[in-house]
């Protein structure tokens, strides 16, 4: 199952992970970028681990979602969320989402951060890591 540190700086690094299930107490503080599907359960899971943020594929996302919900969730924790189109990368393969991930969703700490919606989401966390600012 695929877990590699794509980005890393001094303060912060992008995980990109095939299942968030994969997230251990060592990715605390990190980015993941993950091909799970953005429900609630994945949501939870984000929980469990302190992360700066965490973005999902958003394959039935739907307005009214559990993808939505999660990103309400991890909003109300503080945490920068975000979903990403499953038009711009293949379903459940997280290399794809970093490569060609377009940002379809996401919650107000993302979208402070400058994750937004229609960016491609390898540029606009690379360049927020890269910056060294906030959390």
């Amino acid at each position: 199952m695929l877990k590699a540190t794509v980005v890393s700086t001094e303060k912060r690094r992008v995980v990109i992970m095939d299942s968030i299930t994969k997230v251990t107490p060592d990715d605390a503080g990190a980015n993941v970028v993950s091909a799970s599907h953005g429900g609630l359960s994945s949501g939870e899971f984000a929980l469990e681990v302190p992360l700066s943020s965490v973005f999902f594929n958003d394959a039935g996302v739907g307005k009214e979602g559990a993808g939505i919900a999660a990103l309400t969730m991890l909003e109300a924790r503080g945490i920068a969320a975000g979903t990403v189109s499953h038009e711009s990368a293949k379903i459940g393969d997280s290399q794809d989402m970093w490569d060609h991930g377009v940002i379809s969703h996401a919650n107000s700490h993302a979208i402070e951060r400058g994750l937004l919606p229609g960016l491609k989401l390898k540029d606009a966390l690379s360049a927020w890591v890269a910056a060294g600012t906030g959390l």
